[in-house]
């Protein structure tokens, strides 16, 4: 029987954003020529996409940190400032142009996605919107980039069948229609900076996060009127000037955060000992107290109820403090915050929300920041996603794992959520049950501020896998299992109030602050070389990360398989 190449073999990528467009890049320079990129959306981009984005938009993340190696990205005009969602419209699109011609194909939604009856590749339920035609195809392997923040939560008591239920007259929409239904919002509400319109209802923001902040900021310098509603604010770090890149861009920040093994002697002295939980402690504080001084928060401010710099992943790096940022305009009191609360429903009266402690608050609009859920349901059915092994498993939490460091006393209970379930994806990239079939991949479900670098190293380990590469893997299902096991109880360790399970597709893995350990785990498996910044035992933390390090893993992988 004839040996096939698997770059002969036809792949699927589902979805055209950040993760999707790098690992369709990556296994084409991989000799994977039978491959197509299938999205439901008219242009690529993802979340970034045009129609995505709205006024005011920017990444959270320093320049670089969204590109890839293989094409520049043009810098912001002035020293410290953040992309635009244009300007990451228009990168993507750039790349897509540039190497991935021929390759995409639009408007195509996806459902349906099992296995062939022979067990061996897949099959998919494709509907073509422009056409309106409906099709099966098959195809050998595939790699999920859908990400987990298109599939929108809402409240059942807020949403808009709630809202018409109970009379409200105002519009009701979740955060990722901001962009679709802002000219619609602003002819809604009036400005309130008018004499005539001084008793104008607010428009309320219910959430705390990024989205949540962006939108407000923005409603509030259109001179609207805004009020944010939440249990606790998304952290931040700001400063008052740039930061010098051998702080910023380096593995700094990674270095005062323990990751599931410790590499270096430097990071053992400070998360194994004593000494070194004062160090982190310290350094962490003043990182919260500087980005509070930078907006000259008062002490007393609903601002300062936030999550944890240390322990959460809802953190925003706002870079220089902006005037016209959320939380300047907040301080000056153009949006009003009110946290902790919860909004429970919306009132009979039609025109106001209702909140856990019994407070009426008028409305002319409430838009829903209240995340997402798994994009991962509307691709599979369920008996297919138990059957691949996508879903969360019941948690083991009798399992015996233990990390001694210093660095994970006092931590903040255990979401409930968290305590009941964990991840059944190892790595992040694979789910256990499946790792012996080397034919399906997942990217972009891990978390990380560094999206650019890590997908695309992330990619290079797909492309690896599906190529049949000698790799550090678990050696078959119940293997891959007993290692996510030990993953899942570091993250209960390591990010105890985070409940991954609500939005797998999206946090299938948290690397978060320790990104750059994450990665060169990944590496390591690939049998490729570690901490790629360089310097000695003591300068390395200082050395500046730059994706130009990996430019060339498609030519050590080549080397490596001789």
């Amino acid at each position: 029987m004839e040996h096939r190449r698997p770059q002969s073999e036809s792949i699927a990528v589902i979805g055209a954003g950040v993760a999707g467009l790098i690992t369709a890049h990556t296994l084409l320079r991989d000799g994977f020529e039978n491959l197509t990129v299938l999205t439901r959306d008219s242009v690529v981009g993802g979340v970034w996409a045009p129609d995505m984005i709205y006024p005011g938009l920017h990444t959270n993340n320093v320049h670089g940190e969204y590109r890839f190696s293989s094409l520049e990205m043009p810098a912001p005009a002035a020293a410290g400032a953040r992309l635009t969602g244009d300007d990451m419209a228009e990168y993507l699109e750039a790349f897509a142009s540039k190497f991935l011609q021929g390759r995409i194909e639009f408007g195509v939604e996806v459902s349906n996605i099992r296995r062939c009856s022979t067990r061996t590749g897949w099959q998919m339920d494709v509907y073509d919107r422009k056409s309106q035609q409906h099709e099966t195809r098959a195809y050998v392997r595939l790699v999920v980039c859908t990400g987990g923040c298109s599939t929108p939560r809402m409240p059942t008591r807020l949403d808009p069948h709630a809202a018409t239920a109970a009379g409200f007259k105002g519009l009701v929409f979740h955060s990722i229609d901001f962009g679709h239904k802002l000219e619609d919002l602003m002819y809604s509400v009036p400005r309130s900076d008018g004499e005539s319109t001084h008793n104008v209802a607010p428009i309320i923001v219910i959430g705390g996060g990024k989205s949540a902040q962006d939108i407000s900021a923005y409603v509030a310098n259109e001179g609207r009127k805004v009020i944010v509603v939440c249990s606790k604010m998304g952290a931040f770090t700001a400063s008052r000037k740039p930061l010098p890149d051998f702080v910023r861009k380096s593995r700094l920040s990674a270095l005062f955060s323990p990751h599931i093994h410790l590499r270096t002697a430097l990071e053992r002295l400070l998360h194994t000992t004593w000494l070194g939980k004062k160090i982190v402690n310290l350094v962490w504080r003043s990182l919260q107290r500087s980005s509070y001084e930078a907006f000259n928060i008062p002490k007393a401010s609903p601002l300062r109820n936030t999550v944890s710099l240390y322990w959460h992943v809802s953190n925003n790096d706002e870079g220089i403090a902006r005037p016209d940022g959320f939380h300047a305009l907040a301080v000056s009191g153009k949006i009003k915050v009110i946290t902790p609360a919860h909004a429970v429903c919306f009132s009979d009266d039609g025109r106001s929300v209702v909140l856990d402690d019994g407070q009426v608050l008028d409305a002319s609009a409430v838009v829903l920041a209240t995340g997402y859920t798994s994009s991962w349901t509307s691709l599979f059915e369920e008996k297919t996603i138990e059957e691949l092994g996508l879903n969360p498993h019941p948690a083991n939490n009798d399992a015996e794992h233990r990390w001694n460091y210093t660095t994970l006393s006092d931590a903040p209970p255990l979401h409930p959520n968290a305590k009941a379930w964990s991840s059944s994806v190892y790595r992040g990239l694979v789910p256990a049950k499946s790792i012996a079939n080397r034919d399906l991949a997942v990217n972009g479900a891990c978390v990380s501020p560094n999206n650019g670098y890590t997908a695309e190293v992330a990619s290079h380990w797909i492309s690896s896998y599906f190529l049949g590469d000698e790799m550090r893997l678990p050696k078959d299902p119940a293997e891959a299992f007993v290692e996510t096991e030990r993953v899942a109880a570091w993250l209960k360790r390591r990010h105890p109030e985070v409940p991954t399970a609500l939005n797998p597709s999206c946090t299938g893995y948290l690397a978060f602050w320790t990104w750059p350990q994450h990665v060169d785990d990944l590496l390591e498996d690939m049998g490729l070389p570690v901490m790629r910044s360089g310097g000695n035992a003591l300068t390395w933390p200082f050395k500046v990360i730059d994706i130009k390090e990996i430019k060339y893993l498609k030519e050590e992988r080549d080397a490596r398989r001789g």
